[in-house]
Order: structure tokens, then sequence, then C-alpha cells
């Protein structure tokens, strides 16, 4: 089942429940306010009503008999008088039981609008004193016999059908030994709850339908985002485009709102890794390509060296000593480049082994090695006290690198100048400096300007550079130096200065 059909079903579920509570609650509430009434009335007529409206038939017609309903009228104030207002006799009384005018016959008779109640009183033996000429026997049940017997006040009401005619019968205790009970049919309301049942079954059968009409509506609206970020995740699957995004409307903060928002920025973040996987991928790819490009002129130069060797043995030994040296000096130089070609390969690996360093230190031994390897270079090197976080292997390659750069680029006496202050490292020559146009490039792999295409190197070396100082948060950069020459600026995050500056002695070499 789908999420739209659930809600709908849920969202009408709950209306029907509801509608139907109301309903039912309404119904009873209108059948006790139609029974309260009619049992109001059936209390105001539960007396013998004046006059010629009150009269029972009683058996025997005796004196007891007479004497009993005259107490029982007096005890209810009513009076049964002669013609002159005067006292009825017994013998008037028993007489007038036996003529008066009867309520009409309950039955076929006794319908909607009929308000005439019928009465009858009823001995603690169980024989009823009836409207003279009735055939309709209210019901006497053990209560009615009860209140009979007890002489006490009491009242009870019940419903009770008799000939077909649903009645409403109250029960009231009279004179010692009898008891009055008085009747009125229920058809009006019987009718009247009929019709309210019609109704409200008509409002329960519509409501339903409202509700499941306006549930499909809203369960539509609910999950239009659900079904927008469905369309969205199925279109990114199927064409594999991690630009799709779902569109959400401004301060919607809802769970919705919220999912379709994470699910906005997961497709970010897959499409940034997918981007710099793509990247890594044309890089290695570019690097397979300079690579072999590079290696191709030194391994065919040493393999026809060698071959050479091979094919004239009997060569001047002046010979073949340059072209073994030239063939040491190729491989070498292919050496150089495998190992350049290593670290730029292990440069974008994760370093696990970061560690605090005091750069400084590891600055002046660099250039302690290269003073030397090349004892005729002068050297001038400033270097203030500084500790990086760092891989101690990949940052001495890069300063090797810079300053092989500037040992490269200067005249043979130097000198070539190093300062270090606030994590920065600058290495300045005084070479030729780099052209407008190659300063851009100096840190590409494999890039070589023209003026360098004549001198030893792979073209890696400050490629090598720029890798480390992006490995370490840090940056690196070129630019032509006041006076000639260039003037490269690496630049690490310090950690903090481990000696105040006043206690500094800067290194000189």
């Amino acid at each position: 089942m789908s999420l739209r059909r659930r809600i709908t079903l849920i969202s009408a579920t709950a209306v029907t429940v509801a509608v139907v509570l109301a309903s039912l609650l309404s119904y009873l509430l209108v059948s006790h306010r139609l029974t309260s009434e009619l049992d109001s009335s059936l209390r105001s007529q539960a007396r013998l009503p004046r006059g010629a409206q009150g009269a029972f038939a009683v058996p025997g017609n005796g004196p007891t008999a007479s004497s009993n309903i005259e107490r029982f009228l007096e005890s209810h104030h009513l009076h049964l008088v002669t013609a002159s207002g005067k006292p009825a006799t017994d013998a008037q009384i028993s007489s007038s039981l036996n003529s008066r005018p009867q309520p009409p016959e309950l039955g076929s008779g006794a319908r909607a609008g009929q308000v005439t109640p019928y009465r009858q009183l009823v001995q603690s033996s169980g024989s009823i004193i009836h409207a003279a000429g009735s055939t309709l026997r209210l019901p006497v049940t053990p209560t009615v016999l009860a209140l009979a017997k007890a002489g006490a006040h009491g009242v009870v009401f019940f419903d009770a059908r008799v000939d077909g005619v649903h009645l409403r019968v109250l029960a009231e205790s009279g004179p010692s030994g009898y008891a009055l009970e008085v009747a009125r049919p229920l058809t009006d309301n019987d009718d009247t709850l009929s019709n309210l049942r019609l109704i409200l079954l008509g409002i329960v059968v519509g409501s339903i339908a409202l509700a499941v009409l306006l549930g499909r509506l809203i369960a539509g609206a609910a999950v239009s985002p659900v079904k927008r970020l469905t369309q969205t995740a199925e279109l990114v699957a199927h064409t594999t485009d991690l630009s799709q995004r779902i569109e959400v409307s401004a301060g919607s903060e809802d769970e919705l709102g919220r999912l379709a928002h994470s699910f906005n920025a997961m497709l970010d973040a897959l499409e940034r890794s997918m981007r710099k996987l793509d990247d890594s991928a044309q890089a290695q790819r570019q690097l397979v390509a300079d690579a072999s490009h590079e290696l191709r002129t030194p391994v065919t130069s040493l393999r026809a060296n060698v071959e050479i060797v091979q094919a004239v043995p009997d060569m001047d030994p002046d010979e073949r000593s340059r072209i073994l040296a030239d063939a040491v000096s190729q491989a070498e130089e292919l050496t150089l480049l495998m190992n350049d070609l290593i670290e730029l390969a292990r440069g974008d690996e994760p370093a696990t082994e970061h560690e605090e360093v005091r750069f400084d230190e590891l600055v002046g031994a660099v250039v302690e090695r290269h003073q030397r390897h090349a004892p005729s270079m002068r050297f001038d090197a400033e270097l203030e006290p500084c500790l990086v976080d760092g891989v101690p292997p990949r940052l001495d390659r890069a300063v090797s690198n810079l300053i092989d750069n500037a040992v490269k680029w200067s005249p043979p006496e130097g000198p070539v100048e190093i300062h270090l202050s606030g994590g920065e490292l600058t290495v300045r020559d005084h070479g030729p400096g780099i052209s407008r146009d190659d300063l851009p490039h100096v840190f590409d792999r494999f890039y070589r300007s023209a003026d360098a295409r004549g001198r030893p190197g792979s073209g890696l070396g400050l490629a090598i550079v720029r890798q480390a100082a992006v490995s370490h948060q840090g940056s690196v950069r070129a630019e032509a130096a006041d006076g000639g020459g260039t003037l490269m600026r690496l630049r690490l995050p310090s950690l903090r200065p481990t000696v105040s500056m006043a206690e500094a002695r800067p290194a000189r070499t």
C-alpha cells in the first residue's frame, strides 16, 4: 500500500470514528431528553384528575374499596365531588367509579399526537382496578407489586409493549395495598428517534465520503515532498546525474522539509566526492601520460648507449668510457625521476605519522646538507624557532626541492637567501628569474620553461613542494624578487614558538 493511500485510510478512519461517536452521543442525548420530557409529563399526570376524568371500576364496588379510593384521592389533594359541590358519599363514589366516561383505549387508537394517558390501580395481591370498559391491561411487574405492598412513596419508570404499542409506564405507590400505573405511548418519541437515526446515518455516510476525498487531497499535499524526493532519487540512480536537486520552499522546517534538505546535502557531498574522484582519476591519467613521456627519453638513450657498447666490442677505451659515463648519468636521471614519481603518487595518501616538528631545525639540517654537496655556494639562512604539525620526510623533501631549485638558478657562488619567520619559509635566488608567462605554471607537474629544458631535472620538484604544502594545510607561491631573481614562499600553519622572540638566536650558515 502506498504512503498516500495509507494516510488517506488513516485520516478517513479517524474522521469516521469521530463522526460515529458524535452521532451516537447526539442520539443518546436526544433520546434521553425525549424520555425525560415524557417522564415529567407522566409525573404531572400521575394523579387522578379532577372531575370525571379519573373514574375506575372497583371490583365489588363495596364501601372498603370506595373508602380506599377516596383516601387515595385525598392524599393527592383531589376530591370527587357531586354536582352540588359537596363531598361525595361512599355510595356516590362507588356509583361514580362505574359510570364516568373512560379514557380512550390504547392500541391501534394510540398514535402520535394523542396525549391522554392510561391509568390503572394495582392491588398488592396483583388484582387490577382498571378503567371501566377498558380491555388494555398495563403489565404488572414485581417492582409494581413491591410499590403496592410498601405503602411508602416511590416512583418507577419502565418501558413496555402492549398490543403492539410501545409504552412508557410510571408506577407510583398509592394508599396501602395499592399502586398507581400511568402510561403514555412512545409513538412520537420512536418516530422522532427513527428520523434522527436516518439523519445521523446520512451524516456518517456523507462524512466518510468527504473524509476520503479530503484525505486524498491532504495526503497528496503531504507526500508531495516525498514523491519529489523519490523521483529525484530514481532519476539520479537512472542517469547518475548528481546535479539534480529537490526544490524546497523557503521556511520549510518540518520533517519532510528537513528530509529534503538532508537529501540535497547528501547529493552535494556525493557530487563533491565524485568530482574529487574524477579529478584524481584525471590527475592519475595525466601523471601516467606525462611520466611515460618523460621516461621514454632517458630509457631510450640508456638503451642506445648499452646497445652501442655491445655492438662494438673493440671500441676505443676513451669512447667506451664516455658512453658508459653517459649511461650512468642517464640511469641516475632515471632514478631521480622514478623517486619523484613515487613521491607524487604517495602525496595524495593520508599521512598518519603527523607529529610536532621543529621546522627551524629541519630547515637548518637541509641547508647544511646542501652546503656539503655544493661547498662553493654561499647560503645565508636566518631561522626563527618554529613548531609545526607535519610529516618530517615530506617537509624535508619540500624544503630540499626549494633549495635545489634556487641552487640550480643561482650564480656559481650564490648567494641563496633562506629566511624562516612565523611559519613562513622564503628561499631566494639571484638568477635570471621566472618570466611572467611561466610564473603561474612553475608548480605544475612536468612543467619546464624554455630556459629550463637545457638543464637537468624532471619538472617534478616544485610540484612535490606544492603537494606537500597542500597536505599540511599550507601554501606555496613564486614571485619575482626585488633586484632580480625568484622568491619562493612556503607557508605552514605554526603551532606556537618554542622560545620567546627575545631568547631566539637566528641560525646563520
